[in-house]
């Protein structure tokens, strides 16, 4: 299995090819390359939220705890003294970073459902419908920010299954497989249960008309060939040039 450092490399450096052959047949604006490569790197660490001690799972219940605070805070900052709205927030980050860790992790199994396509499907759906319903993107933004996420999200389980394949030694490690997969074929009851959540999330998200126009409409000629891709990318005018014939060279 590639460790931390090796997922985030690749993850990231998927995000760019992806970021610069979308923006180069103008699917999106150079600008908004940061954020989707972000995004996909993001994605590229998901799957390992099921592994106890692994680094995304802790940063992700880091994350959710502080976002408990603040929506506490939110809440009930005209409701409560601040020293009882400190024992308040204190209680939100506790539960959240040490309780509701806990719990998952007594729910969920390292390579389990989490390491699948179905879930790859589940966290692009679900960045789709907290992007345009609670962060107010529009529904073409919101769909990229999930294709983004889920591209990150496959790219590690490609590399999970990468991994398992010993070339050194031509053999096959007994995790292969295990990774990218379509859903967890060893319980069914977390397998059906993802489904329907995502099954759901479908329902919830914006229409993928906006995202189908745009996609139809994107100049995908610009990349036929390596030239036309370098000279389609804003580099400075002087670095691309077009070969001219030598007239002074004529055939004999």
């Amino acid at each position: 299995m590639a460790n931390f450092n090796t997922h985030l490399f690749i993850a990231s450096a998927a995000g760019i090819g992806a970021g610069l052959v979308a923006a180069n047949v103008h699917l999106i604006a150079y600008s908004d390359m940061p954020w989707l490569i972000f995004l996909a790197t993001l994605g590229g660490l998901l799957p390992d939220i099921d592994a106890s001690n692994s680094r995304p799972v802790k940063l992700l219940f880091n994350v959710l705890a502080f976002m408990g605070i603040a929506a506490m805070l939110h809440k009930f900052k005209d409701s409560y003294a601040p020293y009882p709205l400190l024992l308040v927030l204190a209680g939100t980050y506790l539960f959240i970073r040490y309780g509701m860790f806990a719990l998952f992790n007594a729910l969920t199994v390292h390579r389990g459902v989490f390491h699948s396509v179905l879930a790859a499907l589940f966290f692009a759906l679900l960045m789709t419908c907290i992007s345009y319903r609670f962060l107010h993107w529009d529904a073409l933004h919101a769909w990229l920010n999930g294709i983004f996420i889920g591209l990150g999200f496959i790219v590690h389980l490609l590399l999970d299954e990468l991994y398992s394949v010993d070339l050194s030694n031509s053999r096959i490690k007994s995790s292969f497989g295990t990774a990218l997969k379509l859903f967890n074929y060893s319980n069914m009851t977390a397998s059906a249960l993802m489904t329907l959540c995502t099954m759901t999330l479908y329902w919830v998200a914006p229409s993928p008309a906006p995202l189908v126009k745009v996609w139809q409409g994107a100049q995908w000629n610009n990349y036929l060939t390596p030239l036309s891709f370098l000279k389609s990318y804003p580099w400075p005018s002087e670095l691309i040039t077009t070969a001219k014939p030598d007239k002074s060279l004529k055939c004999k």
